[in-house]
């Protein structure tokens, strides 16, 4: 016996207006995921949609499957960067 409470597996239902607000904002985003050529590390770039032309400038990201992802993830190797 571990003495605490185990974690609730499923989380709490989000506020109506929170989910509308949400996915109104996730409406408006625009992301690019992929890996560094140079680091190696898994790079998540997220802006608006009006700034989807300033991704054209940034230096590439190589594409990451599922695998790669997670694996990322696991160890810490993931940078998100905004874009404006």
């Amino acid at each position: 016996m571990t003495g605490g409470p185990s974690p609730d597996p499923t989380p709490a239902p989000l506020p109506p207006e929170l989910s509308r607000q949400l996915d109104a904002l996730g409406g408006q985003l625009v992301w690019r995921v992929g890996k560094d050529e140079v680091s190696d590390e898994v790079v998540v770039r997220l802006g608006y949609a009006s700034a989807t032309p300033r991704f054209a400038h940034l230096p590439r990201l190589r594409g990451a499957n599922d695998a790669e992802l997670q694996a990322a993830l696991r160890e810490n190797r993931v940078v998100i960067e905004w874009v404006d």
